[in-house]
């Protein structure tokens, strides 16, 4: 089932996601609709707070990346309770977009490779060091799930320059080719 993705203003958007217990209600399908809400979206990943729940829930799926990065060839992963635990001092920038922010994209400066925790589908635990393009999209994902967006990343000038453009989408004003859930005022 497609799912609606909350748009920037939504609450549920700046809250710290709750981990959970492999008796949550329904996750199978929950992960389903997660995949098939980011395909139909055109996404690469997404964050459970961005359809609404406040739980540390991300699957992501870089298969249609893999004509550039061949590794994410058949990549398709879910992470449960996922945390950062470090970062490199080494860090790059790199152009980023979110569905819960249609229309803005920005230059994102994070750690080029990152310590994470986190347990997969079958709550089986990992503990990993990863890089490059996928430490990135970890690293944005797994934002959501401490009440984070991208836009909170930028430089000053950066973010007032986009300052329209939120205030827009926190008012409920945004065009977007999928089912979104937008700030009712």
């Amino acid at each position: 089932m497609i799912l609606p993705i909350y748009l920037y203003g939504q609450p549920v958007l700046k809250k710290v996601a709750e981990d959970i217990t492999p008796d949550y209600p329904q996750l199978s399908e929950l992960i389903d609709n997660m995949f098939e809400t980011m395909h139909n979206a055109e996404g690469i990943g997404l964050a459970a707070p961005q359809i609404g729940l406040a739980i540390r829930l991300v699957v992501v799926d870089l298969d249609v990346l893999a004509e550039d990065y061949p590794e994410y060839k058949e990549f398709r992963k879910v992470y449960i309770n996922a945390h950062i635990i470090e970062g490199s001092d080494e860090t790059d920038s790199m152009e980023e977009g979110c569905l819960s922010l249609p229309g803005i994209h920005e230059k994102v400066t994070r750690p080029s490779r990152i310590h994470v925790k986190y347990l997969d589908e079958n709550f089986v635990e990992h503990d990993e060091w990863v890089d490059g393009f996928l430490a990135r999209v970890m690293q944005h994902e797994f934002d959501h799930l401490e009440g984070k967006v991208f836009s909170d990343r930028l430089s000053p000038l950066r973010r007032q320059m986009n300052k329209n453009k939120l205030l827009n989408l926190a008012k409920g004003k945004a065009s977007c080719a999928y089912k979104t859930k937008r700030v009712l005022r």
